[in-house]
């Protein structure tokens, strides 16, 4: 159990001390995300919108660019957690693959991958409400904050996936980014009154998306659609565990034993 938890405190350090070195990570979460917020405040106009949340069953009034605004930062959040993560896990596989064949104890080491992942979610969650909050007449701090996280979390545990899946840097930006897009795209309540968009529920960010809406511009609070996120992102970490679980080496006598058996 020692031996455990000392391996789970390591890896948690190396990895947030990886992130910390990553400096276009810095950039892009200290300047990118209230950037990506003004842009949206500035070139969207203050015209009052009637859209429809699905959270509270009803259509709810509000100016575009306060919706635009909230839509962007879960925008931000996903591609500045999803870089994050796939950069640092995509550098550390080989760093990974000989602490495990050197005796690392590889639950540890994934569970510290996912707690980087949480603190991560968490301080850009943080972060990005304090940027709203000064920007918008947010009704609910809280529940936007875990809204926030819960689009980091989802994100973060895709990054961490592609990360152990891709053979290049180059496509797993492409993939966040393009998913990233896509998703807060067709998660936009302005865009799905001008436009009849089916299936959006089945994207990542359609929980976080209404609970983040409704808890910044509405009184009301749908807890329920918060789920959704803690789903998505239970989901994206379990299929990152097995993708590391079956794609990391083993130190294992039997695993040894097959690798070098004689053909």
């Amino acid at each position: 159990m020692r031996l455990s938890w000392t391996a789970f405190t390591e890896l948690l350090r190396c990895t947030l001390l990886g992130h910390l070195r990553n400096r276009l990570a810095l950039v892009l979460a200290v300047a990118f995300i209230p950037v990506w917020i003004a842009v949206a405040r500035l070139c969207t106009s203050d015209v009052v919108v009637r859209v429809w949340l699905d959270a509270v069953s009803a259509p709810v009034s509000a100016r575009a660019s306060q919706v635009g605004q909230v839509a962007s930062a879960l925008g931000a959040i996903t591609m500045v957690a999803g870089f994050i993560t796939f950069t640092e896990t995509f550098q550390s596989r080989q760093m990974d693959r000989r602490l495990l064949l050197a005796g690392y104890p590889r639950l540890p080491m994934l569970l510290a991958k996912l707690a980087a992942v949480a603190l991560t979610a968490s301080l850009l969650a943080f972060y990005t409400t304090i940027l709203l909050w000064i920007s918008l007449p947010v009704r609910h701090t809280g529940p936007l904050a875990l809204a926030l996280a819960g689009a980091g979390l989802a994100y973060g545990g895709i990054g961490l996936l592609l990360g152990s899946l891709v053979r290049g840097e180059l496509e797993g930006f492409f993939l966040i980014i393009m998913l990233s897009l896509e998703d807060t795209g067709l998660q936009n309540p302005v865009f799905n009154t001008l436009m009849d968009v089916t299936g959006v529920a089945a994207l990542p960010l359609y929980g976080v998306n209404q609970l983040a809406l409704s808890s910044a511009l509405t009184p009301h609070v749908p807890w329920s659609h918060g789920l959704l996120s803690l789903t998505w992102s239970a989901t994206t970490a379990a299929l990152a565990l097995l993708v590391l679980h079956t794609h990391r080496p083993s130190r294992s006598p039997w695993s040894l034993r097959s690798r070098f058996r004689p053909s």
